[in-house]
């Protein structure tokens, strides 16, 4: 019988293999550290360092850091009970059976099927971060992908390339090419997010503001450059990004460039991003 560990025993489990364990693979190595794309947010530079010295890592872009643990509980938004089971490989005490991850820089997947959202773990993890099913309809899709003939599924935003962003409990990923995602309704106002669960968050809070206006959901913020080109032919542009260090530099850039930008960030105000706002006021409604 294998013996269960604790979080004196976890600290010891490698950071870098337990990212590759969840998907994420080094961008670049030396001899003391490796770097990755942060496993929290879409990036094109790797900024989230790892020391394979002291075994601990840091991400540049939201100024954290930590152990084995922290981030286990971080990118799986689980409790330190859950992540000790993951990290000894019992993964029984989650939500639904967690399926083996990938980048898709490293490998090659193939997408086999794209319908409507109907896998109840997905269902689940949408209600989880105060999506509905019904908002997440008209947005996403269910996404199935084939690799090595095994099969996969998440929770798939489209990008204007025909990529897609790829999201569920245990990961982040996107299929290539990797681009911005845009929505055209024909209106001369532009609203700018930065990632799938904000469109989703902000289409819970007031989805007519979205119905009545064409959309830009970054998918990264390194994307800017590639649609400001669209931004000229707007009246007026809402920004939605993160209250992080290189979403409020992202804002910061677009309102001193373009004068038809407006900050909308004071809208969740204390909080990183709007799905964080939504989350909590579905917890305080709720009383828990």
């Amino acid at each position: 019988m294998k013996r269960k560990i604790n979080c004196e025993t976890a600290r010891d489990f490698s950071v870098i293999k337990t990212l590759e364990k969840l998907g994420h693979f080094p961008k670049r190595t030396t001899e003391k550290e490796a770097w990755f794309l942060s496993p929290f947010r879409s990036e094109a530079q790797a900024s989230f360092k790892v020391s394979k010295t002291n075994n601990r890592w840091y991400d540049h872009g939201e100024g954290i850091g930590g152990n084995v643990i922290d981030l286990v509980c971080k990118i799986l938004k689980c409790s330190i009970k859950e992540t000790l089971d993951y990290l000894n490989n019992d993964v029984t005490n989650f939500s639904f059976q967690q399926q083996k991850v990938f980048n898709d820089n490293e490998t090659q997947i193939d997408i086999t099927k794209i319908q409507e959202l109907t896998h109840p773990a997905l269902i689940q993890y949408l209600s989880s971060r105060g999506i509905s099913i019904a908002i997440a309809k008209a947005y996403c899709k269910e996404v199935w992908y084939g690799y090595k003939n095994a099969h996969f599924f998440a929770i798939g935003l489209q990008n204007h390339k025909n990529g897609w962003e790829l999201r569920n409990k245990f990961y982040k990923n996107s299929s290539s090419p990797k681009s911005y995602t845009s929505l055209k309704n024909n209106h001369k106002q532009l609203i700018i997010l930065e990632g799938m669960f904000d469109l989703l968050s902000l289409a819970m809070i007031k989805e007519s503001l979205l119905i009545a206006s064409d959309i830009i959901v970054l998918n990264s913020i390194a994307f800017i450059k590639d649609m400001e080109g669209c931004i000229h032919s707007y009246d007026k542009i809402n920004l939605y990004l993160d209250n992080d260090a290189s979403g409020m530099h992202t804002t910061k850039y677009l309102l001193d460039k373009y004068n038809n930008t407006i900050d909308k960030s004071s809208t969740y105000k204390n909080f990183k991003d709007l799905n964080e706002f939504i989350c909590y006021e579905k917890q305080k409604i709720s009383g828990h």
